[in-house]
């Protein structure tokens, strides 16, 4: 019993493993997509970014931001930001946050 218990533990923790690279995979292809024309593929701003005013992401000002707070800005949009919620799924939108949190470190 004691075996299947952590063989079921070891499989379901694989799984999740897996799970979330997949979603890590999915938010990079979404960011190639729809945000690195001005948030470059580094998040620090590409030239045309830069001339809106992004934020580059491995900067406090964007770290210190809940999760909640940067996907209220990917959904509705924030200053010359359009907004994606219509476009994007909330599981998207979240997926946004959690890469966005991978290009601050």
């Amino acid at each position: 019993m004691r075996k299947t218990v952590v063989a079921v533990a070891f499989s379901l923790s694989t799984l999740c493993l897996a799970g979330s690279a997949v979603a890590q995979a999915d938010a990079g292809k979404t960011f190639q997509g729809k945000c690195v024309g001005c948030h470059a593929a580094n998040g620090t701003g590409s030239a045309i970014g830069k001339k809106l005013g992004v934020h580059d992401f491995h900067g406090p000002d964007v770290q210190k931001e809940s999760d909640a707070d940067l996907a209220d800005a990917i959904a509705k949009g924030r200053n010359k930001m359009p907004g994606y919620e219509k476009t994007l799924k909330p599981d998207d939108i979240k997926g946004l946050v959690a890469y966005i949190r991978t290009l601050g470190k």
